[in-house]
């Protein structure tokens, strides 16, 4: 929480509100008997400054298998045009930490390398969601960028299994530095594959061969990296299936099983 308010405030490390939700943490773990959290580079974190390493489980926040199912939602055929289509997806929350501007200058600059390039957006509509609009008019890029709103999870799903790349194109903060982004889970879920920034919190479970990093905040990287999957499909489906072993092996099936036999030695 400390990371994640200096992320939206812009705060200082030595804000007192800073410092005041870490002493927060520290009364709230020392209160209790086991931590859960999401990732690594929590675990890590709160290690560093709160509690020993061994009151910590991790417990991975993975899409639910019932939803994220690819044999629910077979991939449509798509009608054979004389430009090869090339469909980019985001979904998720619509603020600037979860840098969406990066991404749709990056389609801009790939508009003429990759004509059939398209990018639908999904998310409640937001102030930073606007100026997102805003962009998208400023580049002319109304034919290529789509709104869709909001949706639920298992039309989420649905939509994912009907582009080719899913992105997360976070900004580099405090928060999103030691983050892992459930929709990375969720695009391989589906078996598609993933652009992601190269933050902590993401590497402490991937590695270069098993699914594409950007530098976070590089329109340039991101465009370029963007184009690689395009011309190389071959080689991306490879890294999707390589990184889909990482997901095979947090899946929320074995996730919930940890959790519940915490639980159930807490309670014995």
């Amino acid at each position: 929480m400390p990371e994640l308010f200096r992320s939206i405030y812009n705060l200082p490390e030595k804000h007192y509100v800073v410092r005041w939700l870490k002493a927060m943490e520290r009364r709230s773990i020392g209160f209790a008997h086991r931590v859960v959290t999401p990732n690594i580079s929590f675990k890590n974190l709160f290690a560093s400054r709160s509690c020993a390493d061994e009151k910590i489980v991790t417990v991975m926040n993975s899409p639910q298998t019932k939803i994220f199912n690819p044999a629910k939602h077979p991939v449509v055929e798509r009608p054979q045009t004389s430009v090869r289509p090339f469909v980019l997806m985001y979904h998720g929350l619509l603020v600037e930490r979860h840098g969406l501007d990066t991404l749709i200058e990056a389609v801009g600059k790939l508009r003429s390398k990759i004509p059939g390039i398209r990018l639908n957006l999904y998310g409640e509509p937001t102030e930073y969601s606007v100026k997102m609009d805003e962009l998208v008019r400023e580049l002319k890029l109304e034919d290529v960028v789509k709104s869709h709103g909001f949706k639920k999870l298992d039309e989420i799903a649905a939509c994912i299994s009907q582009i080719d790349l899913g992105v997360i194109p976070n900004r580099s903060s405090s928060f999103t530095a030691i983050n892992f982004p459930t929709r990375i889970f969720e695009y391989l879920a589906m078996h598609k594959p993933v652009i992601v920034p190269g933050t902590t919190g993401i590497r402490d479970y991937f590695k270069e061969e098993e699914i594409i990093f950007f530098e976070a905040g590089d329109v340039d990287d991101l465009a370029a990296k963007i184009e690689w999957a395009y011309n190389h499909p071959e080689k991306l489906a490879e890294k999707m299936r390589l990184g889909r072993a990482i997901y095979d092996e947090y899946c929320w099936d074995s996730e919930e099983r940890k959790l519940t036999e915490l639980v159930s030695g807490l309670v014995h």
